[in-house]
Order: C-alpha cells, then structure tokens, then sequence
C-alpha cells in the first residue's frame, strides 16, 4: 500500500491507498480486487478486504465501505455495518477508534482526511458527479458535526485517473463550466475535434483548497498509466474487457 507523509505523521491514525498488489484475485483482477460489485469470486474478494483490515490492524468486520453511487452524501459511522446492508453514500466520516472507512476506486479520486487535534477521520469517493455536486464538502461538514475543525484537517488525493488520460466529450466541459466559468482552466483541447482532456484531480485539490482546510496533499500517481500498480475503469474499457477491478483506500483511529 501506498501512504501519505501528511497522514504517517499524524498520532493515532493509520492509512493506506492501496495498489492492486497482494491479494489472491485471479485473472483481469489480479491481485487485490475489493470490489463487491465486481464479478470477480466473492471469496477472494472478502479475502482481499479481510488483508487489507489487517495491515490497518482492524478486525475484517471493521473495515467498512458504503455503497458508492457517485454522490454528494457522506455519512457519520458509529459502528460498524455488515457488508451485506451497506448504507448508499460515497463518504464517511467517524471519531470512534477501530474503525476503518474505506472506499473503492478505479479512476475516480480518493480522498483522505484527518484531523488529529480532534480525533476524527474521513474517507471520500470523488469521481467528477460527486466532485461537481459536492462530496468533499459534505464530508467536511459531517467532519464538523464530530467536532473537527477545517483548519486542523489534512486531506490527501490518493491514485486518481491524469489529464493525460481522461478524454471527455464537450457537453461534460459544457457541464462544468456551466457550474463556473473558472473551470474552464481543467481543460485542454484533445487531439480529437470536440473532445478535451479533464484534470480531475486539480479539480479535486481546488476544490479542497477552497474551502478552507488546513493542509491539501496529492499523490500524483495515475490509476490509468501504471496497470502493474492500479486498476483502471477507462483502461479496462479500452481493452475491451468485460470486468475490472477496484482499489481501496481506507483511514482509522487507533487507541482508545
């Protein structure tokens, strides 16, 4: 797994983006697929997320995720769910140690937030719908609700799709720059006529870096360039394969 020096430094939080590597998937899944939607075999996908539980030092049955639908919903945790009822959202906030907020990507951003002072931590699935529509901000806000503060609160962009890679079609700039003029800047002309390239994730550290947080961090790694590391929505699609398989990122609060 992948980690970030703005998170590793903080006391009492453990974190981790991690890559496709180390699980038991076969196949276009190869090797650590934690999709549930995925038609991949459900034992070895339970198995990969009960490996990833554990290098976050939480019991399997801790590691909880919503049922990502590209929204602006995040939610408050208070215990944890079974796999098998999960809420619909695409964020999750929590103060209660050992437990860990996980979410699923394959080009969309992850999003990690913590704030150490107050002891709370978030997780957030920002594709461009939830990015334009709001998720990071209701995170923060529930964030909030638990007693954080955004000037104490350090987020990280994990892997996320680059511009390089991510060509959209001109009602989707149309759709942003309706939203705001000023977003225009995220494109650039693609080599094919009425086409762009979209920088999601300076988008997503604008919006970040806009609504007040302390600290605003990106990996920089692309989910679609690097197929020995990541799984790739767009990638798959492009070699016309029928399935792919889905990263985790995941945050928790240790101690008592």
């Amino acid at each position: 797994m992948l980690t970030s020096l703005e998170i590793a430094g903080l006391d009492g939080i453990v974190h981790g983006f991690f890559t496709r590597a180390g699980g038991v998937s076969r196949g276009i899944y190869t090797s650590l697929n934690v999709g549930l939607g995925s038609d991949d075999d459900r034992n070895a996908v339970l198995e990969n997320r009960a490996r990833v539980a554990a290098l976050l030092k939480v019991a399997p049955g801790a590691l909880v995720s919503p049922h990502q639908h590209h929204s602006a919903h995040a939610i408050a945790v208070e215990t944890p769910w079974n796999i098998k009822d999960q809420p619909r959202g695409d964020a999750l906030v929590t103060n209660r140690p050992g437990i860990a907020l996980a979410v699923s990507t394959a080009d969309c951003g992850p999003v990690l937030f913590a704030d150490a002072r107050a002891r709370v931590v978030g997780a957030a699935h920002a594709g461009w719908r939830g990015a334009l529509t709001g998720v990071l901000d209701a995170t923060l806000v529930q964030m909030e609700t638990l007693g954080a503060s955004r000037g104490d609160v350090v987020a990280v962009l994990g892997p996320t799709i680059s511009q390089a890679n991510y060509e959209v079609g001109q009602e989707f700039v149309d759709r942003f720059t309706a939203a705001d003029t000023a977003n225009a800047r995220f494109f650039v002309d693609s080599d094919r006529a009425g086409h762009a390239r979209f920088d999601l994730p300076a988008y997503i550290v604008a919006r970040l870096e806009t609504v007040g947080i302390g600290q605003v961090a990106d990996l920089g790694r692309c989910t679609y360039a690097d197929e020995n590391a990541f799984f790739s929505y767009r990638r798959a699609t492009h070699h016309g394969e029928d399935d792919y398989g889905r990263l985790m990122t995941a945050i928790a609060l240790t101690g008592a």
